[in-house]
């Protein structure tokens, strides 16, 4: 009788905890979403560049067909496209937007991670760890720091997808219709990123070991292949995926290469960055003493986990039991080697590309914690915790500080430096005075950033309403002697390298080209009595046209001195008078006004003295 009423509290108690367990995955994802935004406030897209700024020319200047399938490009990938189309159709010039939808699109695959991880693992908790894990990884750089992470978050959740779903089909019963979705989800993915057709064999593989016979099946996983690279050959004209950097795989692959490459990315995974600081923000060697400590402590962990997982394995009797926890080991193994095979055969390595790799390693440890407490109720919580649940605990309490210092590395990413100048110039323009920047032009003194003529031409049509007119002009100066007067359609910028920024020296220039003494303003009204310091151009001519909006009774009379010389008279004889004054090149002349006249019928007195007439000022 005590045995069966303990039986019954279980049965009790797990149908209790299985009611109110909605409430426990909110909260989870909750603490995730609330992780995703914290690990990533940093991180800021104000302005475009490069690819970003490439792929947003070409959804603002070609049709939609044109753009989602790029026919005769290097790379077919229309998925991809669609989607990146939909994005921006409705981000439109909020460009700082692209950031938050880069969050939330991460947080939601890293609630896939912790719903994968949980089944696997038998634990939420554990479950929670990898999407924690998943979340705050430096291989997210890319996703969050560049619209392009778009491509790269949908193939990476494409491909966790297969393995999921193979994992399903290879250990539940009736699941046939997994394979399916398997062979669907291949063919998606090869059309978000060329890179994941490397995993088609891993479905013939699941297919043997499952020993499957059903032709449908097969023939599943045959179409989906061969359908993805009719299209790829007719669309592109070949099969072969491109590779990074414009190069052609075919051209540049070495073996000896490749294995180097596929053994960076295993370290990598492992929590140490082998190659260059451009490439991953801090390489192994300038790593400090602590961060290295707390990478092995977590690779510690590890070991310990995998020889566990091992160990269970040599010495389960069930022949049953360990077939299919081989065939489980080998799923995970061969999706990750699979991984970094793909990422292994071009130029260099970057972590972007070992992100998919890293997140089927979570979740592999979380499915070696389930086997390893495999038979020990959810309700027996301290029994899940020790010893295996203490190890997973470790590997998150060590490896977590260890990714937070990586990613304060992150500006010295290859890619973070070009991104701060010009999330700076979006800062110093539409930030700062937004759709007043329609027909200035910007003057940047100097170009050591060396921005191209397509980034100049098209930086600032991302902002515009009409994203085909041609708006803002830019151009590089090496001095303000290049440059007129400055005038309300007029912006000047400087480069500052030592911080990647742009800085707004408008008003320095402004009173430097025009320095105004008093009676004049902005609105190029003037007084009965002004007086300027105007800096003369290349020529050393200075052109004033004077124009008075008012009835002319006769008799009005502007007078200018030169640098307290002899006053010269001009008659006002018209609406609009011009008169001209020579100089030395790029001097500096002091100019006073006088007029025997005002502007009347006008209660706008700004000084002392009445506005007399309007001056414009040109220099040569």
């Amino acid at each position: 009788m005590e045995a069966m009423q303990k039986a019954r509290n279980v049965i009790g108690f797990s149908r209790m905890e299985k009611k109110y367990e909605w409430k426990d995955h909110v909260i989870f994802m909750g603490i995730l979403l609330g992780l995703a935004v914290w690990v990533n406030r940093n991180v800021e897209i104000k302005g475009l560049y490069m690819d970003d700024l490439y792929l947003w020319s070409c959804y603002g200047e070609q049709g939609f067909f044109e753009y989602v399938f790029p026919v005769g490009s290097t790379r077919f990938r229309f998925i991809y496209y669609l989607a990146a189309w939909l994005e921006m159709a409705v981000i439109g010039r909020h460009v700082n937007w692209f950031v938050p939808f880069n969050i939330l699109f991460n947080t939601a695959v890293a609630w896939s991670v912790y719903l994968m991880g949980r089944r696997l693992s038998r634990s939420k908790a554990v479950g929670f760890l990898c999407g924690t894990m998943y979340l705050s990884t430096r291989m997210a750089y890319y996703q969050i720091g560049q619209v392009l992470g778009l491509m790269e978050t949908m193939a990476l959740w494409l491909s966790i997808g297969i393995l999921w779903q193979l994992y399903v089909y290879l250990n539940e019963a009736g699941k046939e219709k997994r394979f399916y979705l398997c062979s669907f989800l291949y063919f998606i993915v090869c059309f978000v990123h060329e890179r994941y057709m490397v995993l088609f064999p891993l479905l013939l593989l699941v297919l043997l070991v499952k020993k499957s016979r059903n032709v449908l099946e097969w023939g599943s996983a045959a179409v989906s292949f061969l359908l993805m690279q009719l299209i790829r050959f007719f669309a592109i004209g070949t099969v072969l995926p491109a590779g990074t950097g414009r190069t052609k795989v075919a051209e540049t692959f070495h073996i000896s290469e490749a294995l180097g490459y596929a053994l960076d990315q295993v370290c990598y995974v492992f929590g140490i960055n082998a190659g260059p600081e451009h490439l991953n923000g801090c390489p192994w060697g300038v790593t400090p003493f602590y961060v290295k400590v707390l990478v092995a402590l977590a690779d510690m962990a590890v070991l310990v986990l995998t020889a566990g997982f091992v160990w269970k394995l040599i010495r389960e009797q069930r022949k049953e039991r360990r077939w299919q926890m081989l065939q489980n080991g080998g799923l995970f193994v061969c999706f990750i080697g699979a991984c970094i095979a793909s990422s292994s055969v071009t130029i260099r390595v970057e972590m972007r590309w070992i992100y998919a790799t890293y997140t089927a390693a979570l979740l592999f440890m979380a499915y070696m914690y389930g086997e390893l407490t495999e038979g020990v109720a959810p309700e027996f919580y301290l029994k899940r915790l020790w010893p295996w649940g203490i190890v997973v605990v470790c590997y998150v309490l060590f490896m977590f500080p260890a990714e937070l210092f990586y990613r304060s590395c992150f500006p010295s990413l290859y890619l973070w430096p070009e991104q701060t100048r010009y999330n700076s110039l979006a800062e110093e323009t539409y930030e700062k005075y937004g759709d007043e920047m329609a027909g200035k032009t910007v003057y940047i003194i100097g170009n050591t950033y060396k921005v191209s003529d397509f980034t100049a031409r098209t930086f600032f049509k991302v902002f515009q309403k009409d994203r085909m007119a041609e708006l803002t002009t830019v151009k590089f100066i090496d001095s303000i002697q290049e440059m007129g007067l400055v005038d309300n359609n007029t912006l000047v910028l400087k480069e500052e390298p030592k911080y990647n920024k742009y800085v707004d020296i408008t008003e320095t220039v402004r009173s430097i080209k025009v320095h105004v003494e008093s009676g004049y303003y902005e609105d190029s009204w003037m007084d009965e009595h002004g007086e300027l310091t105007v800096m003369s151009g290349e020529k050393g001519m200075i052109d004033l046209e004077f124009m008075f909006p008012g009835i002319l009774e006769g008799g009005e009379t502007i007078t200018i001195t030169k640098d307290d010389g002899t006053p010269e008279r001009i008659p006002l004889q018209a609406s609009v008078v011009h008169h001209q004054i020579q100089a030395e090149p790029w001097q500096l002349v002091d100019l006073k006004f006088d007029y025997n006249f005002y502007m009347q019928g006008t209660d706008d007195q700004r000084s002392e003295y009445r506005l007399a007439t309007l001056v414009h000022i040109n220099v040569e």
